[in-house]
């Protein structure tokens, strides 16, 4: 009998052309085996009911803005059944996992990586015998393959992380226990410290990455629009956003991680990498 708190999330990530939505139908039947509902989450038809192409879509960052907008509307939403849910598609920007792995620490809702890994060209002669309405151009091809941002099992929001080649059976048995006989979350820096306060948690969250829009807001009024360094943090925003924008973003993070505490020296990190995943 599963646990109806348990809520299970497996993100699918991988190039173009990598098998991704090959394997996430294999997980599907694996799982209604064990009479499992499964939900997916496709990032094609995301792209299709946005009115695009896949290569109009990729070749506009702001076209990309607004379905991944969409995708985790849609995780948000689903993760509260108990379905195991699985986001198929590419999955490809580091930050845009880490934001899924927030709202999965906020629903206290165990998850897992599946990356499909595939050499480049082989993905290459995959997407030449597709039929030419699902081809990628090679230009968006490459462009995406450049953009790739593997994921790392040393970063807590890829893991458990598993690999697997085009030659590879799935590990079933793996990925069902690492969803559903998992054990107690191993400590992290804000359970090997002295938990701060409810108070203090919140202040030091609001206080330091207003600080941080402070300071975008500053670089920009002297025309610094890229690569501004948060001087008092030690790092670097790539892209800056107006007014607006940040405000919006400021109050999401803060809405992600208010369940969470991390130390007090992780919040900026954190919150640089959710700007630069996000603007």
């Amino acid at each position: 009998m599963l646990d109806i708190k348990q809520m299970p999330l497996i993100v699918i990530t991988g190039l173009p052309c990598s098998g991704k939505t090959k394997r996430t139908l294999e997980l599907k039947e694996f799982f209604e085996t064990k009479q499992v509902t499964v939900t997916i989450i496709s990032e094609d038809a995301a792209i299709q009911k946005a009115g695009y192409n896949k290569n109009t879509y990729f070749a506009e960052s702001k076209n990309e803005k607004g379905v991944r907008a969409d995708i985790k509307s849609d995780v948000q939403r689903y993760l509260n059944s108990k379905d195991v849910l699985i986001i198929d598609g590419s999955n490809y920007i580091k930050g845009c996992r880490y934001e899924i792995y927030c709202l999965c620490k906020l629903y206290k809702t165990p998850q897992c990586t599946l990356h499909c890994d595939i050499p480049v060209e082989h993905a290459w002669l995959w997407n030449e015998n597709r039929p030419e309405s699902e081809k990628y151009t090679r230009e968006i091809f490459d462009a995406l393959v450049m953009r790739y941002e593997a994921p790392d099992s040393k970063n807590r929001w890829d893991s458990p992380l598993f690999a697997v080649s085009p030659e590879d059976e799935l590990q079933f048995e793996n990925i069902y226990s690492a969803l559903f006989n998992v054990k107690a979350p191993k400590p992290n820096m804000s359970t090997q410290c002295p938990l701060l306060s409810s108070t203090n948690y919140l202040y030091d969250m609001d206080k330091i990455t207003q600080e941080i829009v402070n300071e975008i807001l500053a670089a920009k009024q002297i025309g610094i629009e890229n690569d501004i360094k948060i001087q008092k943090y030690g790092h670097t925003l790539k892209n800056s956003g107006n007014a607006a924008q940040l405000t919006k973003l400021r109050r999401q993070f803060l809405t992600y991680t208010k369940m969470q505490q991390v130390a007090p020296d992780q919040i900026a990190l954190l919150f640089i990498q959710y700007l630069n995943s996000s603007l």
